[in-house]
């Protein structure tokens, strides 16, 4: 048997592919216990957890990856400083986890994909300093309200499970960045989702979808959304990609952009009212005016090339094909201004 790896540092501790269905950790020193920060054990055939685990009382992070594990025992417990547990790939389920696991107040990465849980265990629901659950690739059915609880939470992934539906008690989540339900068999999206307003990424590809709704508009800050392999795909982009502006709006945007004069007698009182709204384009090559909202752009992405559409067609006018950007968006643009275009741009992923 070979000896353990000491990796990147000295607090790195690697005993990965050691082939032992039963590891102990005897073989390492009781000072060496006291400064390892990280312990990576995957791929050993572990059954159970090694003996003397817990004396390794500085442990940050702990990778038990890719072993035969069905359940994890309470000496996981005695490791309060642990802030990543990384899980994936074993035999665990619902009842493989201490009951107490939501005590351990410093745990923030937790990795329990490639699994066989059929629930998310209530005891990961009580981890309120957890940012990143990671739970794809298991047969989960549901995902239950109770996920709210995990208010630190920023990242959830939960693809490739059976889940059907979207709890609105999501939209509690206050920091959730980063949601990935892909592959599933999801048939809608519930309108409270649009109030997670620090939402980056929303993947949804290869679910049941067949529409959605327009609240997901107000997502502000969302730089990707992926909804290929759903039915809705081509409904959605039929149905929302023209809404044409209101002949109050038209009305507006002609006497603005042409500065025709006129007194308030000469013209309605709401579009006298209405014409004190106008907000000027913020592209400096327009002239324009728009009064609800600047159209907003939007990438479709796929494999073969990149192509843009607007998602809401409120023009300031007919030839600003671009208002919220200042630099020219055609396919011939440079590599900077591409880039540059698609920090402001909205993605949605087709590909």
């Amino acid at each position: 048997m070979e000896g353990p790896e000491v990796g990147e540092g000295d607090n790195v501790l690697n005993m990965s592919r050691l082939g032992l269905e039963n590891l102990t950790l005897d073989q390492v020193s009781e000072d060496k216990r006291k400064e390892v920060q990280q312990l990576l054990l995957p791929q050993n055939r572990m059954v159970v957890l090694p003996p003397g685990l817990g004396t390794f009382s500085q442990l940050l992070l702990l990778d038990v990856s890719n072993n035969n594990l069905a359940y994890i025992g309470e000496e996981i417990l005695g490791l309060t400083k642990l802030r990543t547990l990384l899980a994936k790939n074993n035999r665990l389920d619902e009842f493989s986890l201490p009951k107490e696991l939501g005590t351990m107040r410093n745990l923030e990465v937790l990795n329990l994909s490639g699994n066989q849980f059929e629930e998310i265990p209530s005891q990961v629901l009580q981890l309120q300093t957890l940012k990143t659950l990671s739970m794809g690739g298991n047969r989960l059915k549901s995902i239950p309200a109770d996920i709210d609880n995990m208010i630190s939470l920023e990242f959830l992934y939960l693809g490739g499970n059976f889940i059907t539906s979207i709890p609105p008690e999501l939209a509690n989540l206050p920091y959730l960045s980063y949601l990935v339900l892909c592959d599933n068999r999801i048939h809608s999206v519930p309108p409270q989702l649009a109030q997670i307003h620090s939402m980056r990424s929303l993947s949804l590809h290869n679910n049941l979808l067949t529409y959605l709704p327009r609240e997901i508009l107000s997502l502000v800050h969302l730089q990707e959304l992926s909804l290929r392999g759903n039915p809705l795909v081509v409904r959605f982009v039929r149905d929302l990609i023209y809404t044409p502006p209101t002949l109050l709006e038209l009305a507006g945007r002609t006497i603005k952009s042409r500065s025709i004069p006129y007194t308030p007698l000469e013209l309605p009182e709401n579009l006298v009212q209405y014409l004190d709204f106008a907000s000027k384009c913020p592209n400096p090559k327009c002239g324009g005016v728009y009064f609800d909202c600047c159209v907003r752009q939007i990438k479709f992405v796929d494999f073969c090339g990149k192509y843009r559409l607007p998602l809401m067609h409120y023009l300031c006018s007919p030839e600003c094909s671009s208002p919220c950007s200042s630099t020219s968006q055609s396919e011939s643009d440079s590599e900077d201004e591409a880039s540059v275009a698609a920090r402001r741009m909205q993605k949605v992923l087709l590909g």
